[in-house]
């Protein structure tokens, strides 16, 4: 249940920024993982917080991240490490993040108000 409202998400927030930059079906799992992530690990609210705050730095951030990357992928070899900074460069991924962890928290306390009734 949970997987069919935030395929529901991921067609409204589609059909409301066509005019932005597309993300790719590859950008969306990688967004949909650490949205489970999030939610799963009970952080959802300094999550949530942490990137609304953060979303009109983006830009700055993802620039830095891409200056310090030779130095991270010294510690950490990820070879998806600058096409997900590539991700969190444009706001809107941002935004789309926010929505499914929201999604996802909605879901669970529709359901939990349903077991209780």
């Amino acid at each position: 249940m949970l997987d069919k409202s935030l395929n529901e998400t991921i067609l409204s927030v589609e059909s409301t920024e066509d005019d932005l930059i597309p993300i790719d079906k590859q950008d969306k799992l990688f967004l949909e993982r650490i949205a489970r992530k999030i939610h799963d690990s009970g952080l959802v609210t300094p999550a949530v917080f942490f990137l609304e705050m953060t979303k009109p730095l983006s830009l700055l951030g993802s620039h830095a991240l891409v200056f310090f990357g030779p130095v991270i992928n010294a510690f950490i070899q990820s070879e998806n490490y600058y096409r997900s900074v590539q991700v969190f460069e444009e706001a809107a991924n941002i935004e789309f993040l926010l929505q499914m962890i929201e999604s996802m928290e909605n879901q669970v306390n529709i359901e939990n108000t349903k077991l209780h009734e």
